[in-house]
């Protein structure tokens, strides 16, 4: 039998956390306690685990590809930068948490297209308030093109529906938005989910190499192999990327040990694989953007 449903509750109760589930704009969503951390939370969306958050300690990142997006961060740009990042897509916003402690400068745009998740969200979690951390409701494609050019340092792609990336989020019309936004060395780096065939993983890799000069690509052995279905963060910039020794030896260092490739085994790697082209999907609905608990 499946899990049976524990509790509804409203948002804005004020209470901080509570298990359960939560009805919202596109299912439901549901707060499980961490049974090994006492001030740990996970946040699963329509049945998946979406993110975890440690109200004592911003800076545990539990989701081993959420790790490694850090560490390719910090290896790039300083923790004293005043970052100005856009992720597009919310959950918990357990990566917009750990940037704000640990780039205490740093300026944060979370897009996020569940507008009751979002009010949720900001009602459990100890959030930054604006202008550090606002979450800004709104479909990730129709923002992002809504945006300025080289107004981002960073951009993080982490929106799934399901267990996949919608393929309008993913195209090179969508990567050309993003390096359009991006400023002189910005990074842009993605959550690719993927299977044991790779071929998603492929394609976003050339597509990000058909439009930035320089690719990294972060995931561990056994993913890059094939031998198992699992996450590959991917980057592009026109800067250099991933080629920090102490990177290397960082990522050997997780729960999860991770390897980095540089763009000559990033464009090895995506030799065969066609680019992703908008042709390939429907247009993406347009959603309002409004703002949501700023601060």
């Amino acid at each position: 039998m499946g899990r049976q449903r524990e509790r509804r509750a409203a948002p804005g109760s004020g209470r901080g956390p509570a298990e359960g589930i939560y009805d919202i704009d596109t299912g439901t969503c549901e707060l499980v306690k961490d049974r090994y951390l006492p001030d740990g939370w996970v946040l699963e969306v329509n049945g998946v685990p979406s993110s975890h958050i440690d109200l004592a300690d911003p800076t545990l990142l539990e989701f081993e590809y959420m790790r490694w997006i850090a560490q390719l961060l910090e290896s790039q740009r300083p923790r004293d930068e005043r970052l100005r990042v856009l992720h597009l897509g919310g959950g918990a916003c357990s990566m917009a948490r750990y940037l704000a402690a640990t780039y205490p400068n740093a300026r944060q745009v979370v897009v996020e297209i569940d507008g009751r998740l979002a009010e949720l969200v900001r009602d459990w979690f100890d959030l930054p308030r604006a202008p550090l951390l606002r979450i800004r409701v709104g479909e990730a494609r129709a923002v992002l093109a809504s945006l300025t050019d080289a107004t981002r340092d960073v951009i993080v792609r982490d929106v799934f529906a399901i267990n996949r990336t919608p393929v309008a989020l993913t195209t090179v019309e969508f990567t050309r938005h993003a390096r359009r936004v991006l400023d002189a060395g910005g990074v842009y780096v993605v959550n690719c989910g993927d299977t044991r065939d790779l071929t998603t993983a492929r394609r976003e890799a050339a597509t990000i190499g058909s439009i930035f000069e320089h690719t990294a690509i972060i995931a561990d052995p056994a993913m890059l192999k094939g031998r198992r279905y699992g996450n590959i963060v991917i980057a592009g910039s026109d800067a250099p990327l991933g080629q920090s020794p102490a990177l290397a030896r960082d990522l050997l260092g997780g729960g999860v040990p991770a390897q980095v490739w540089t763009d000559a085994q990033v464009r090895r790697f995506a030799a065969d694989a066609r680019v992703l082209l908008d042709a390939e999907c429907r247009p993406p609905a347009t959603v309002p953007a409004d703002e949501v608990a700023t601060g």
